[in-house]
């Protein structure tokens, strides 16, 4: 079995080669340490603070942290993404194999022959008949003399790695669509609530018009005004209650269910804690913690490993191929005295003239590197811009939404004062219906912004990663 040895020691002498390059490094992080430009971020943030894996637990609801939760389990996108990652995984492993190492396959044939005496300068002898059994392990390996096995390994590993960020972008991405769209049914809900107690006190106005009406103390424009107002409260309705619907919908989608299984009527804003304080990471850490930039930088690595490939293939490559067997007329001596056989060989090729063809490859994933590069500095801007834009939304929520909520108290204030003073001839109608309208307007209002916090505060721990690199092991968390 000398033949195998010197195989073996071939092959270790092959995987201590060159490589040749280029060798990836990492892209330096953003040279900032802000993200908005001469502003400090909103109070109630903690800079540099980490993010929990269960990011949708920092809004304290019970029936979010279980939608969630089933998501993750059943949705066909999650699936898929983990099913993405073992075929590269596996893709990795099988190039591995075939290729780090020499390839041994034991071979057994037999063959039934005639061979003419005359083939041998007997004519004479006259034809032979005889069956060839031929048992035989046949060993081949392609040494990687300066590196292209190697960095082909290198692209598939990064390949690998593009998966995983793919699945965790896929992750994120279900958890803040579950959470935004919850948030959505929740102030669905509340709006559609807040509709129905505005339309049963302007119900209740309608009646005491008419009654005032049919004493004379009201007219008729006063009562068709009134009816026009509850006309158009039940007008909304219908629009409110689709919206709802369709969220629900959407609901059951993502988490892997049929939209007939939708259900949303426990869903209120009041259920809903406002994250409080909210977690920023620096944009040094940023780059670390969003699966797309990491996925943009796995994408750089492969491509990077491909133009060493490509470098590869310009140079010498060298293979090793023999067998060892035994050659008999008849089964029973296989492996005996006198049967023995066995071959050995090598190739050592080196291009010489492809009309250029070697050198444009070259070339071309090279110029694919540089395209990789920009799209990594693309991919690491549009995060950058996410966080700012979401942090200015966050500013710009808190001072609405404080305003929004004295609006409502104030015209609430306003309509009780104006009723009671309708009630006592002290005012006129046209008066109450300005109130009613002002008091409807501002509750759904502050519902709105409520709403559009709490989305934007989702939107911030979405797009600083989600804390996967805190989540437990099973995935789920």
């Amino acid at each position: 079995m000398r033949f195998l040895d010197l195989v073996l020691a071939l092959a270790v002498t092959g995987l201590c080669g060159c490589t040749v390059g280029p060798d990836f490094h990492a892209p330096a992080a953003p040279a900032t340490d802000r993200y908005l430009a001469g502003a400090a971020p909103p109070p109630d943030l903690v800079v540099d603070h980490d993010i929990p894996g269960q990011w949708w637990s920092l809004f304290h609801s019970a029936p979010l942290d279980a939608l969630v939760r089933t998501a993750l389990r059943d949705s066909p996108g999650i699936a898929a993404a983990q099913a993405a990652l073992r075929s590269a995984q596996e893709g990795y492993v099988a190039q591995r194999g075939g290729s780090l190492y020499p390839q041994a396959d034991a071979q057994v044939q037999g063959q039934r022959e005639a061979a003419p005496g005359a083939a041998f300068g007997l004519p004479q002898a006259g034809t032979s008949t005889f069956t060839l059994f031929d048992a035989a392990v046949n060993v081949s390996y392609k040494f990687d003399l300066v590196g292209a096995t190697r960095r082909q390994l290198e692209a598939l590993a990064a390949q690998s790695d593009y998966q995983r960020w793919q699945l965790e972008a896929a992750r994120l991405t279900l958890c803040g669509n579950v959470v935004t769209t919850v948030i959505t049914a929740a102030a669905l809900n509340d709006e559609l609530a807040a509709t129905l107690a505005i339309l049963d006190s302007e119900r209740d106005q309608l009646a005491i018009i008419e009654r005032q009406r049919a004493a004379g103390a009201a007219s008729q424009a006063d009562v068709l005004a009134q009816q026009s107002q509850v006309l158009q409260l039940e007008a909304t309705l219908p629009g409110l209650q689709k919206s709802l619907a369709q969220a629900g919908h959407r609901l059951a989608v993502l988490s892997g269910q049929t939209p007939d299984q939708a259900s949303t009527a426990t869903l209120s804003l009041a259920d809903l804690t406002l994250p409080s304080p909210l977690p920023l990471s620096l944009p040094a850490k940023l780059v670390r913690q969003r699966p797309d930039v990491l996925a943009a930088e796995a994408q750089l690595h492969q491509a990077s490993a491909q133009a060493g490939v490509a470098t590869a293939n310009l140079y010498p490559q060298l293979t090793l191929s023999g067998s060892v067997g035994s050659e008999t007329t008849s089964i029973s001596d296989l492996f005996n005295a006198g049967t023995t056989a066995w071959n050995i060989g090598g190739s050592l090729m080196q291009p010489l003239f492809h009309g250029g063809q070697l050198r444009a490859r070259r070339r071309q994933a090279f110029a694919d590197l540089d395209q990789a590069t920009a799209q990594y500095r693309g991919t690491v801007l549009s995060a950058l811009q996410d966080v700012a834009d979401t942090l200015r939304a966050l500013q710009d929520d808190a001072r609405t939404l404080q305003a929004d909520t004295q609006a409502e108290s104030a015209a609430r204030d306003f309509l009780d004062i104006t009723r009671r003073q309708f009630r006592a001839g002290g005012t006129s109608y046209v008066t109450v219906l300005v109130a009613q309208r002002q008091y409807a307007q501002a509750r759904l209002t502050r519902i709105q912004g409520e709403m559009a916090r709490l989305a934007d505060s989702a939107a911030l721990l979405q797009s600083l990663g989600g804390g996967w690199w805190n989540r437990d092991t099973d995935g789920s968390r």
